[in-house]
């Protein structure tokens, strides 16, 4: 998050371009711990504790990280921390060596950590662009004793549906054939939608899409899905990793000219402790086989099938090849 997994863990608030990550994280609260196991352990490497934010993709990203770990020869432990006020100085004191990130979000957070609670707003470092949101990334980590792993294909940020009858009936596969259609649209969202960039005032300006109104009910909730699905609204924020929009009969329009930000997923480690080239090498395991599908089909194991993340995990981690059975 989100309200679907209670993404919204990922940030606090300060990235303007990220209302899908701020809109929820109120809503997480929090600040007990939660350790478990993670992964085999083997003997010999040391102990790696892997962070966990408290929405399902941070658990199951935490899980394929903990068992690669593992089986690389690592013991691991997962301890779950709601959310990134609470992990990230963690991260940087030891207490935690690695966690699942997004590339955007980590980037303006700690871009407003560091220059203030505005400068994500009003002088961003994130963009469209992954590597150099990546880069900016990584020149606000280093100082604080992190470092930032590669970037894979996965990524969840922000991304808009609309029915598949809507879609078909008008032709629609982008954000650009729904500007040219010059169809009228009201967004199932959040309240900040009518202010953020990356929202309705974005698919004005980047898109020409004609939005009429935004109905606050929320960022990917079930109720914003469904006002959809009714007609009652024609386009819904929810997020690229949303493993419920099949049974609302939805279907994601491209971002086509790159409205929202990298969000791609990369593990960021302590770099005093966990920064040596074989705990890096074990983690871009999951990093370059990890797709924005596989993130889906993950979540909808976890929050539709009940699996647990450690199970889901460790299926998928077996079918790829990259850990021992």
């Amino acid at each position: 998050m989100m309200p679907r997994n209670n993404r919204g863990a990922r940030t606090a608030g300060a990235v303007a371009g990220a209302l899908v990550l701020t809109a929820v994280l109120g809503a997480c609260g929090g600040e007990s711990l939660e350790e478990s196991g993670g992964g085999s352990s083997q003997p010999g490497k040391g102990e790696l504790v892997v962070g966990s934010a408290g929405f399902t993709e941070s658990k199951v990203l935490a899980e394929l990280y903990a068992q690669v770990l593992a089986d690389a020869g690592y013991r691991t432990t997962i301890r779950t921390v709601e959310n990134r006020e609470l992990y990230e100085p963690s991260l940087e004191k030891g207490e935690i060596d690695v966690v699942p990130e997004y590339a955007a979000t980590l980037a303006e957070f700690l871009n407003a950590k560091t220059n203030g609670p505005k400068a994500p707003e009003e002088k961003p470092v994130a963009s469209s662009d992954v590597a150099a949101t990546v880069a900016a990334l990584e020149k606000l980590a280093e100082p604080r004793g992190l470092k930032v792993l590669p970037a894979g294909e996965a990524v969840d940020q922000n991304a808009f549906a609309v029915t598949r009858e809507f879609a078909d009936k008008n032709n629609l596969k982008t954000l650009s054939d729904l500007g040219r259609s010059k169809l009228k649209v009201k967004i199932a969202a959040g309240d900040e939608c009518t202010v953020r960039p990356f929202c309705a005032p974005g698919l004005k300006s980047v898109y020409g899409i004609d939005v009429t109104g935004v109905d606050p009910k929320g960022v990917g909730t079930p109720q914003a899905k469904q006002a959809v699905k009714d007609g009652i609204d024609q386009l819904v924020l929810t997020t690229t990793t949303d493993a419920t929009l099949d049974a609302f009969g939805l279907v994601l329009l491209e971002d086509d000219k790159k409205l929202q930000n990298a969000d791609n997923v990369l593990p960021v480690v302590n770099a005093r402790d966990a920064g040596s080239a074989e705990i890096a090498a074990a983690l871009a395991k999951v990093t370059e086989a990890l797709t924005t599908a596989d993130l889906v089909e993950l979540n909808r194991k976890v929050d539709a099938e009940r699996a647990k993340p450690v199970d889901a995990a460790k299926s998928y981690l077996v079918e790829k090849g990259l850990i021992r059975k």
